[in-house]
């Protein structure tokens, strides 16, 4: 191994890289197509595959940090899980709680490492940025699409779409349009 390697920096990215793993286990409320329960980790690949494939209309944010907010927007939940869109009550507890996580699982990172993915998460969170307000709306239409796609149980509340985070989708005509798109699906799954 070279001279200029940290091995104890490596081992603590590694231990980090393990426990993030915990993230393919969270599942959330949402069906696959096939029927099978979406797991976090699944969401936040798509919601990074979906600004990756929209970055031609969003050429005026910085992509590496929208794509790096997208990877670690969910990041806290690898510990004490999703809590459903539809029972959220406590905003700011669910905030706290899932910052308290994400220090927790930072904690084998090296200082500059975790305070860079802190910052990021804090970022979203607050939607200060415009790349943060950008994550935030295509989060919320990443979450409409998959409800409407996924083979969900009859009883699956389909309405809920319709108000789920319009505020975070109408801050770029990019967004109100796949907002339009995504709620005319959404009323024909309302219909049944």
């Amino acid at each position: 191994m070279g001279d200029n390697m940290d091995v104890d920096k490596l081992a603590g990215r590694l231990a980090f890289l393990r426990e993030a793993e915990r993230l393919k286990s969270v599942l959330r409320t949402a069906c696959t197509r096939s029927g099978r329960p979406e797991s976090t980790a699944e969401h936040s690949w798509r919601l990074a595959l979906m600004a990756m494939v929209f970055a031609d209309e969003l050429a005026d944010l910085d992509l590496l940090k929208v794509l790096r907010m997208c990877i670690i927007h969910d990041l806290g939940e690898a510990i004490h899980g999703d809590i459903p869109a539809v029972r959220q009550q406590d905003a700011a507890g669910k905030s706290a709680q899932e910052r308290q996580d994400l220090l927790a699982l930072s904690a084998p990172l090296d200082e500059t490492l975790r305070m860079e993915i802190l910052a990021l998460w804090d970022d979203y969170e607050q939607a200060g940025s415009p790349e943060a307000r950008a994550v935030k709306a295509l989060d919320k239409l990443e979450t409409i699409l998959q409800h409407n796609q996924g083979l969900n149980p009859p009883d699956f509340n389909y309405a809920f779409n319709l108000d789920y985070g319009r505020k975070h989708t109408q801050s770029r005509p990019l967004f109100q349009a796949l907002r339009d798109i995504l709620d005319r699906e959404t009323r024909a799954r309302v219909r049944g």
